[in-house]
């Protein structure tokens, strides 16, 4: 059984990071991972060109009951250096809309660079790891024990096995579980960034699969609540796209999501199309603006038949009104299964923000998706995973005297 400074558990995107940046600082690193090889997730992530970080990302970007929790890591290991690391690596990328960034090839450079990042004599990954047990024993030394009965030892411990959405990549609450175990409190998980399913009336419109549009969709009540203007897309089973798997993540049970249908529309856009075209039927004007299916939709449902000189003004804005608030009421999400992310997690409360160490159990550290912090759609998750992982680095160096 070799020596270690750190045992860091989980080799995905913030483990691999962590353990990168552990080891250049000549910490002795055992990176174990449950997968049969590292960085599964950030392989299929952005549709396989990895959208590795986001320009704009900071703190307003991530949900976590603490909202400040996030701000240390986030300005002490920026976009702005993990393109640079990127660039160092010669891997080409470009940038998508709103400051999303990918790979111009694929993810697997990705991983290929995180894993160039760690020293060969100091970080030793060992792949298909089942842990059977872990123990921290009087002395604070962390005893990890895998199913064949493999044993690694350390002063420190990394928890950096995510959360559990898409379990078919070998995804589980494994963090959340351990967490408790050493008596951590734990947000409770849901499902984030991740499609809604609709029922009763609603689910009429699941009629309308494979169709898109812009919209401005919204979620969450109060100071809880927001908005964002991207895509909509209706599935065979509810409603997805960009703007959904957004708003998803501050979506509660028994909640609606409003949806602004043509949110670039000028004021009493229907009044003016009255005045100019009265001849028109309001069908028309909306499959001007929207895709056919759905504008026959919408069209149905506001059941305002024959041309627009023969309706009234009132009539008209009240259909401009709930074109511009249109209240769905999700039944539920299509689960973890479906999940690009998890919310919830370790508690904020039980870390320190500037080290990511358990204020209780010294030795002990969470990072990445594990933790309460979950990022929009866009880079910002894998951007968290860098800076967790930085931030976690740095004080296991402080807190280590390395092994020769």
């Amino acid at each position: 059984m070799d020596q270690h400074d750190v045992i860091i558990l989980g080799a995905g995107a913030a483990g691999l990071f962590c353990a990168a940046q552990a080891g250049q600082q000549g910490l002795r690193v055992a990176l174990l991972e449950k997968a049969e090889a590292p960085g599964k997730k950030i392989l299929i992530s952005g549709g396989g060109r990895c959208n590795f970080t986001n320009l704009g990302a900071g703190p307003a970007n991530y949900l976590s009951a603490n909202p400040h929790f996030a701000k240390s890591a986030l300005a002490r290991y920026t976009p702005a250096d993990f393109i640079a690391l990127v660039d160092r690596h010669g891997i080409a990328w470009h940038e998508k809309t709103l400051g999303q960034l990918f790979c111009d090839g694929s993810a697997k450079q990705i991983v290929a660079m995180l894993l160039d990042e760690c020293p060969a004599d100091k970080v030793t990954l060992t792949c298909g790891v089942e842990v059977a047990s872990v123990a921290r024993d009087f002395d604070g030394t962390f005893t990890v024990t895998a199913a064949d009965g493999c044993l690694w030892q350390a002063p420190t411990l990394v928890i950096a096995t995510g959360g559990p959405s898409i379990p078919k990549m070998g995804a589980s609450d494994f963090a959340y579980r351990l967490a408790r175990q050493f008596g951590l409190k734990v947000v409770e998980p849901r499902p984030a960034l991740v499609p809604l399913t609709l029922g009763g009336e609603d689910a009429l419109f699941r009629e309308l699969s494979g169709v898109a549009a812009p919209v401005l969709a919204r979620a969450g009540a109060g100071k809880h609540g927001t908005e964002f203007a991207e895509a909509a897309l209706f599935t065979h089973k509810g409603l997805s796209g960009p703007a959904i798997l957004q708003v998803s993540s501050y979506w509660r049970h028994g909640e609606q999501v409003a949806i602004t249908f043509l949110p670039d529309a000028e004021s009493d856009w229907l009044i003016a199309a009255k005045r100019d075209r009265p001849r028109t039927h309001l069908r028309t004007v909306l499959r001007e603006a929207l895709p056919a299916r759905l504008a026959d939709a919408l069209a149905d449902r506001l059941a305002l038949d024959g041309e627009l000189g023969n309706i009234t003004d009132k009539a008209l804005r009240n259909a401009q009104a709930r074109l511009a608030d249109w209240r769905f009421a999700p039944n539920g999400t299509e689960g973890l299964a479906k999940a690009e992310v998890t919310a919830g997690g370790i508690a904020t409360a039980e870390l320190s923000s500037r080290t990511m160490e358990a204020v209780k159990v010294p030795g002990l550290y969470a990072i990445g998706e594990a933790v309460d912090v979950t990022g929009w759609l866009g880079g910002y998750n894998f951007q968290w995973a860098w800076a967790s992982g930085f931030v976690c680095a740095e004080a296991l160096a402080a807190a280590n005297t390395p092994s020769t």
